[in-house]
């Protein structure tokens, strides 16, 4: 270990951009589905050496887009591409010229956030020197551009590095206190750890591995206060409260082709009436019938057929919740002429009354919605979601809130991967339904990362959640983030079940990033004074 440590402070132009995307390829097997978080330990480390050999530049351009900006920019590109790839799956449902253009597109998306890295190590290496002090530094730093990531410029907070340490329902756990952004401080700290045992002939054996056994035994600790929780928390749930929910497995391809209309309906209608077995009474004991996002791809007011066909399928008392488009109204009850429609959740009764619904508010740049339209449409380059121009975003969250039944915070696909944002009525809800269509993503791993993402926001605000997928993976999900029943990818079928109340609130749904930023702060502080000591002591 010492000569690859070595190597990698030596390393310097081609080979060190190589060294730093091969070690952040490594450090993305950490994360979900495949969570091998010995690959974090290893990706870091190098990282932490390679920054040792960083040279310093002069002026402040110099400092921040020097050789340390640039150190995490290619570590960064290499995590990015390995972790993220599975969304050039999307580029193959159209086909044609958009093919050619999937490498391109993800290599562009890895570079840019990985940007947001380069700026992280940057800064982290302003506060550089011996010691641990520079793990401190690089672990505040680097949290710092995941939080920034996952927020600005609408954020896309895929893959952060706190789920390397969510590979287990005990390990989750830890969530509840300090939500992901608190685990991903937690992560860069215990994987970073190697980086202080080699080299180190000037030190005693003892003081190299303290730290990194102080890091296993953090990690010990993670998993016992998990098993204590899962093991002392009593689960209830709403009796009163039948959920169906349906997976029909809609190609992608085929979903928005009119053709195909009248095939989905009748699939979706023959799953939702069909019985699984001896005991199951179809729609008969149901309170909510839940289809996955776009589940009709059309506008209701434009096919009532299959509105009448829907209303005929529901007993009274059972209402649909389905992703369908929506168009815009204006106050008179009509259509806004020229308006973007939404991406909505409809309410549907027995009589075929669209009762209430909800309009997805944090759109996909350049899936729902087509940043900077004016400027790219002059190339033929559009969103790669239906929608006339694209989507409108909704409003403001709001729960769906029907009669006789609790009040749910609904979300729309990506929507539920925002640590802290899923909006302040999340404390209002009973639980919270999501539907989406990963679809563009089958044969990836992809939705796989999507809805381990989603049982996180669970375990964050102690709260269920039931999420309904076109071709999965659709889930009951527990408050504590363990799986209930379960559809996996592209299998067809329905699934019963009754979401369990929420837990006592959580820390984290109390207090949110507030100890996150603490222990940014004294990540900060520590490498700052340690170089002010140093400093002084040479005066």
């Amino acid at each position: 270990m010492t000569a690859l440590a070595e190597f990698a402070m030596l390393s310097h132009g081609w080979r060190r951009a190589l060294l730093m995307i091969l070690a952040g390829a490594i450090a993305a097997l950490s994360v979900a589905p495949l969570f091998i978080l010995p690959a974090l330990f290893i990706g870091l480390p190098l990282l932490v050496w390679t920054l040792d050999g960083a040279e310093r530049r002069k002026g402040i351009f110099g400092r921040i887009f020097g050789p340390a900006f640039r150190i995490g920019f290619w570590f960064g590109l290499g995590y990015f591409t390995a972790s993220l790839h599975w969304l050039g799956f999307a580029f193959f449902v159209d086909g044609g010229w958009l093919i050619g253009a999937m490498p391109l597109a993800i290599a562009g998306l890895a570079a840019i956030l990985s940007i947001f890295w380069g700026l992280g190590t940057a800064v982290a290496h302003l506060l550089w020197a011996a010691g641990a002090t520079r793990i401190f530094a690089l672990t505040a730093c680097l949290s710092l551009a995941e939080l920034a990531r996952g927020t600005l410029f609408t954020g896309f907070p895929f893959n952060l590095l706190g789920y390397a340490l969510t590979a287990n329902a005990e390990m989750m756990q830890a969530a509840s206190l300090v939500g992901i952004y608190g685990l991903t401080f937690a992560a860069i700290l215990v994987a970073a750890t190697p980086a202080l045992v080699w080299p180190g002939a000037d030190r005693s054996i003892v003081s190299r591995l303290l730290p990194l056994f102080g890091g296993f035994g953090l990690i010990a600790l993670q998993l016992g206060w998990g098993y204590q929780r899962l093991a002392n928390t009593t689960i209830e749930y709403y009796d009163d409260t039948v959920i169906r929910l349906v997976q029909p497995a809609v190609p992608q391809d085929d979903k928005w082709q009119v053709f195909a209309r009248e095939e989905i309906v009748t699939r979706l209608i023959d799953l939702s009436t069909m019985r699984t077995g001896p005991d199951d009474r179809g729609l008969e004991d149901v309170d909510i019938l839940l289809w996955p996002e776009a589940a009709l791809p059309f506008f209701l007011s434009q096919e009532p057929q299959y509105l009448a066909q829907i209303a005929r399928m529901l007993p009274e008392g059972t209402v649909l919740l389905t992703g369908a488009p929506r168009e815009p109204y204006g106050p008179d009850g009509t259509i806004i002429p020229g308006a973007q429609p939404y991406n909505a959740i409809l309410a549907i009764n027995a009589d075929g009354e669209v009762v209430t619904s909800y309009d997805k508010t944090h759109l996909v740049p350049f899936g729902e919605y087509l940043p900077f339209q004016s400027f790219f449409s002059r190339f033929g380059i559009g969103q790669f979601v239906y929608g006339s121009d694209g989507w409108a975003a909704g409003e403001a969250r709001r729960l769906i809130e029907l009669p006789g039944l609790p009040a749910v915070l609904p979300l729309i696909c990506y929507e539920i991967v925002y640590s802290g944002g899923l909006g302040a009525l999340v404390a209002d809800a009973a639980f919270i339904l999501v539907v989406t269509n990963d679809a563009w993503f089958d044969g990836s791993i992809g939705p796989a990362q999507h809805f381990h993402h989603a049982r996180l926001r669970a375990v964050e605000e102690g709260k269920s959640m039931v999420r309904a997928a076109n071709s999965g993976i659709s889930a009951f999900v527990d408050p504590l983030g363990r799986i209930g029943g379960m559809l996996g990818q592209e299998e067809v079928g329905v699934l019963k079940g009754v979401p369990a109340r929420p837990v006592e609130a959580t820390f984290f749904a109390q207090v949110r990033n507030i100890p996150f930023f603490g222990f940014i702060l004294a990540g900060l502080l520590l490498p700052a004074a340690g170089l002010w000591v140093g400093r002084r002591k040479r005066i």
